[in-house]
C-alpha cells in the first residue's frame, strides 16, 4: 500500500512537472519561430504586421526587442479579443496592438511596413501587401505549406542624404527623382519642438541611408533652458519613424550659446553610408563606426580624438582633426560646472557673452590636420598637418 501511494504521488508530480514544462516552453517555441522568421527575412527593427494573429502568442513574440512595433490583424472578432487579452496579460499591449481586418485592404499608407507575416492572405492580395511594404521591406507568406519571402525593391529614383550637405561633394542638392508635392503625413514623432530658438539647435546633422535616418538630438525636458542636456545619436526607420536604437553622447557643445555662435563643423560630425554610420560620440571623441541597423560599435579609429569633420568617399574617410589640448578639456569642465549651478553668469546674455567668447577662443586652440583613412581597416593612408 505504501509503495502504491508513493508511486501515485510520484506519477502526479511528474504529470505536473511535464505540464509546467510544456507551458513554460511555449514562449520559447514562439521565440524560436520568430528568430527563424527574422533571420529568413533579414528585417532588423521597424513595423511588423501579422495577419491572422489568432491567440496573439506569435504576434507578441514578433516584438523581439524594442526596435520593433507590432500590429496584429485578424478577420475573426473572437480571435481579436483573445489576442488582445493575451497581450494585456503579459503586459505588452501598446507596442503590440491588435485590430480586426475587414475586407482585403490593409489599413496603412503606402511604403510604411517593414515586414508582413501571414500563413494565409485570405481576401488580401499580394499587390496590396506590396503597396504597404516600405522599400527593402519583406513579405513572409506561407504558400502550399512552404514559407516564401518576397522583398519590395528600392526604387532607383530614391536618393540618399549621406552627409550634412547631401554627399561628399558638399553640394546640397539631392538627386532624388521620386520626390513630389506631399499629399499626406507619413509619420510624426517627438520632439514636437525644442527648448529654445535663441540657443544652439536641439537637433543636429540629420542624414539618411539604407532606409534609415540618423541625427543627434537633445532629449532633456523642454520646460527650462537651464536643464542639463541629454544628447543622443538616434536612428529611426525613414519610412515609419520607429526608433531603431540610440547611443548616448557623453559631452557635446554647451547648449547656452547664441544660435549664430555655434561652430559650423558640429553639423559635419555624422555620416551614414550603406550599412555604416560614422560619428564622434562626444565633442572631443574619436571617430566611431556603428552598424546602421543595430547601433553596435564596429570600430573606434585610433588617433582620431578631436575629429571635427567627416567625409566618406569611395571607401576612404577624410577627417579634419583638431588636437585636444588641456585648455580645451578644462574649458568644457568649467562649463559643465556652470550649467549645474542654480545661478550663474550664464543666466543673462550680458554676463554670458564674455564666457562664450572665451569658450570659442579656447575651442579654436590646438593644431589642425587632415587625415585619410581606409574606412574598413582604419589604416592611415596619408596625413597633412597644420591644415588651415
Amino acid at each position: 500500500m505504501k509503495k502504491f501511494r508513493f508511486s501515485t504521488k510520484l506519477v502526479f508530480a511528474l504529470l505536473i512537472s511535464c505540464t509546467l514544462s510544456v507551458v513554460t516552453a511555449q514562449p520559447s517555441d514562439y521565440q524560436q519561430r520568430v528568430r527563424r522568421i527574422l533571420d529568413a527575412t533579414g528585417i532588423k527593427g521597424g513595423l511588423i504586421v501579422h495577419i491572422g494573429c489568432e491567440d496573439g502568442r506569435l504576434t507578441a513574440a514578433l516584438r523581439a526587442n524594442e526596435s520593433y512595433l507590432v500590429h496584429g490583424l485578424d478577420r475573426d472578432l473572437e480571435d481579436v479579443e483573445k489576442a488582445r487579452e493575451y497581450i494585456r496579460s503579459v503586459g505588452k499591449y501598446g507596442n503590440i496592438s491588435i485590430d480586426r481586418l475587414d475586407g482585403g485592404r490593409l489599413p496603412y499608407v503606402d511604403n510604411l511596413v517593414n515586414l508582413v507575416v501571414t500563413e494565409e492572405l485570405g481576401d488580401t492580395s499580394m499587390d496590396e501587401v506590396m503597396r504597404v511594404l516600405a522599400p527593402n521591406g519583406a513579405a513572409y507568406v506561407k504558400d502550399n505549406g512552404e514559407w516564401k519571402k518576397t522583398v519590395k525593391p528600392r526604387p532607383e529614383e530614391i536618393d540618399e542624404w549621406t552627409h550634412f550637405l547631401h554627399d561628399s561633394s558638399g553640394n546640397a542638392v539631392a538627386h532624388d527623382r521620386n520626390v513630389g508635392p506631399p499629399n499626406h503625413i507619413q509619420w510624426v514623432t517627438d520632439p514636437p519642438h525644442t527648448r529654445s530658438h535663441e540657443h544652439i539647435p536641439g537637433i543636429y546633422a540629420l542624414v539618411s541611408a539604407g532606409g534609415r535616418i540618423f541625427y543627434i538630438a537633445d532629449e532633456a525636458a523642454i520646460e527650462s533652458i537651464r536643464r542639463i542636456p541629454k544628447w543622443y545619436l538616434i536612428a529611426r526607420d525613414a519610412f515609419n519613424g520607429i526608433m531603431l536604437w540610440k547611443k548616448a553622447i557623453k559631452m557635446w557643445f554647451p547648449h547656452i550659446v547664441n544660435w549664430g555662435q555655434t561652430p559650423r563643423q558640429l553639423q559635419r560630425r555624422l555620416v551614414a553610408v550603406g550599412d555604416r554610420v560614422y560619428v564622434t560620440l562626444g565633442l572631443h571623441a574619436p571617430l566611431t563606426a556603428l552598424d546602421a541597423a543595430t547601433g553596435e560599435i564596429l570600430k573606434v579609429y585610433e588617433n582620431t580624438e578631436g575629429t571635427e569633420e567627416i567625409i566618406f568617399h569611395k571607401g576612404t574617410l577624410l577627417l579634419v582633426i583638431r588636437s585636444v589640448t588641456d585648455e580645451r578639456t578644462a574649458e568644457q569642465v568649467k562649463w559643465a560646472q556652470l550649467l549645474k549651478r542654480r545661478s550663474s553668469p550664464l543666466d543673462a546674455r550680458e554676463t554670458a557673452e564674455p564666457l562664450v567668447k572665451q569658450l570659442l577662443a579656447t575651442e579654436a586652440m590646438g593644431e589642425k590636420a587632415i587625415l585619410a583613412l581606409d574606412a574598413d581597416t582604419g589604416r592611415l593612408l596619408w596625413k597633412k598637418d597644420r591644415a588651415g
